[in-house]
């Protein structure tokens, strides 16, 4: 999947040995984590790891020590294709629909969802500057390979291209077309396949070779829609839709009768002319930083510094704006662009919510092979009504879907951990159908399984297979790949020539946590 001839993955492996303040339970040192920096890493590389339960904060990965750490955090993914709105869901998406086009502040339905949806990730903030490499960068690029011993298999390419990909401008409650998977990507060809229906024996049902009876409502909510392309074309990537591209939407977008109500169909509906504000969301590419990224940051930051001000008590000279690109902006992910990937390319996004011209929101996201990851959530305190955490966690729901279109692979929605003992912690559970990873076999498990074992206790295997093992695990430690004096060379080779004390225990332990494939992909450095 990665570009050919791109760098690979290059990290310094921390270990894990002490323990940081844990921002659910406050203990002083119970939150205990092994971490890495990565100098680069590629988004295949990263997606592996975080179907190995890491995750990464700025350019500092860490994956907890689940059964030692005081609150086992459990990657939680949702099954985005076959999401279903709640009750509470449509709440907050009804709220905001009735804010836009009414000007509606009704404050009712607010105190029901967490305000902060991500707030796990800011407990990370800590240890991702304590353990920051200073290695130079010239010692980061590899001159050679080792040609005395050649590792099998060898990857061929694990990077990205450094090309900054194209900025997505995605045009929200107005007027745009909905992107659920019956629909194509605006601009994309069609690719749903046309289903033949043998037509039934008389007196056995409709015709089915023939058009469907239609309502009038159905065909009054067309026309509108028709007009409306009429009136604003819709724009993605750039790019008007044409012609034969309204068409093929209009088709798609035909409301199912006795249908559930989607994301989209509250998202994506035209409003009233007269509509009191007009809410944007842009994805912008943080890293690399695109032109419109660099364009917004400041105020991206002050929206940032007020929200930590506000939601998290910071005092007023925190946090600076060289940490908030440290922990938001800065990522190690390589930007990549494939023929069959999404039109905006992998990598780390920054997705921007404006209100009529100025940003109240910003969702750090990742965009990678298999799925949308998110990362972080901050946004204007004033705007804490419309329940911001639970709306942007759907729109990313909804983005999944849309990407999914161009990205057959891409099709879940990563929440970041599920933390069971934390009960402020635990409304991830309500993004359904969901999974958990389990912390000893890395097999996804449905969390309505695994509910009933963390009752019992806030750590277990969630595999219920006994048999089962990790598949991932490392065979061979003689095939880890490793940046010494840059030169790559394999972990055998090193090891002969490394002077001082073994680090066997390390690169062991190292190897275990990121798996054989990703073991024998990335560059472990050793000085």
């Amino acid at each position: 999947m990665a570009a050919a001839g791109s760098s690979p993955s290059i990290v310094e492996y921390f270990g894990g040995e002490d323990g940081y303040r844990c921002g659910y339970c406050k203990n002083e040192s119970g939150n205990l984590s092994h971490g890495m920096w990565a100098h680069s890493m590629t988004v295949q590389d990263y997606q592996d790891l975080i179907d190995r339960g890491w995750r990464r904060s700025g350019k500092y990965v860490y994956k907890p020590i689940m059964n030692q750490t005081c609150c086992p955090q459990y990657t939680i993914r949702c099954q985005a294709l076959h999401f279903q709105t709640s009750k509470s869901h449509k709440k907050v998406l009804k709220k905001m629909l009735k804010f836009i086009s009414k000007g509606d502040v009704s404050k009712a339905a607010s105190e029901e969802e967490p305000m902060d949806s991500h707030i796990e990730d800011v407990v990370t903030c800590d240890f991702a500057y304590k353990s920051e490499s200073h290695v130079s960068q010239s010692e980061l690029t590899p001159l050679s390979v080792d040609p005395t011993e050649r590792v099998e298999n060898e990857d061929k390419g694990t990077g990205e291209t450094k090309e900054e990909a194209k900025e997505q401008k995605v045009e929200s409650v107005s007027p745009q077309i909905p992107a659920d998977k019956d629909t194509p990507v605006p601009g994309e060809p069609s690719h749903s396949a046309k289903t033949v229906h043998a037509p039934p024996k008389p007196g056995k049902g409709a015709d089915l070779s023939k058009p469907p009876c239609r309502k009038a409502k159905d065909i009054r909510k067309e026309r509108k829609l028709q007009k409306l392309l009429q009136n604003q074309m819709c724009t993605l990537e750039g790019s008007q839709l044409q012609a034969g591209d309204q068409v093929v939407l209009l088709q798609n977008s035909k409301s199912k009768t006795n249908q559930p109500k989607t994301i989209e169909d509250f998202v994506f509906v035209s409003l009233p002319e007269d509509a009191r504000h007009k809410l944007e969301v842009r994805v912008v590419r943080s890293s690399p930083p695109s032109s419109q990224f660099k364009a917004t940051m400041q105020e991206s930051y002050q929206v940032y510094k007020r929200y930590q001000m506000v939601i998290h008590k910071d005092p007023p000279d925190k946090p600076t704006i060289n940490q908030f690109t440290r922990f938001l902006c800065d990522s190690p992910l390589e930007a990549e662009n494939a023929p069959n990937g999404p039109e905006c390319g992998y990598g780390s996004f920054h997705q921007q919510y404006w209100l009529d011209g100025k940003i109240i929101a910003v969702g750090v996201i990742d965009i990678l092979p298999y799925c949308v990851s998110s990362v972080y959530l901050y946004y204007d305190p004033d705007y804490s009504f419309l329940s911001l955490g639970v709306y942007s966690a759907l729109r990313e729901i909804a983005f999944t879907r849309q990407l999914h279109e161009k990205a057959p692979d891409l099709c879940f929605y990563y929440m970041g951990f599920y933390i069971h003992s934390c009960p402020k912690m635990r409304y991830k559970g309500q993004y359904r159908p969901s999974d958990l990873l389990c912390p000893e076999t890395y097999a996804w498990t449905p969390i309505e399984q695994c509910l009933p074992l963390l009752e019992h206790s806030k750590y277990c295997r969630l595999n219920q297979d006994v048999k089962a093992v990790d598949e991932g695990c490392v065979k061979e430690l003689g095939r880890v790949r490793v940046l010494h004096k840059r030169t790559v060379m394999p972990y055998s080779v090193y090891k002969k020539r490394r002077k001082g004390p073994s680090d066997e225990a390390s690169v062991q332990q190292y190897a275990s946590l990121v798996g054989q494939t990703c073991s024998e992909r990335m560059l472990l450095f050793r000085s």
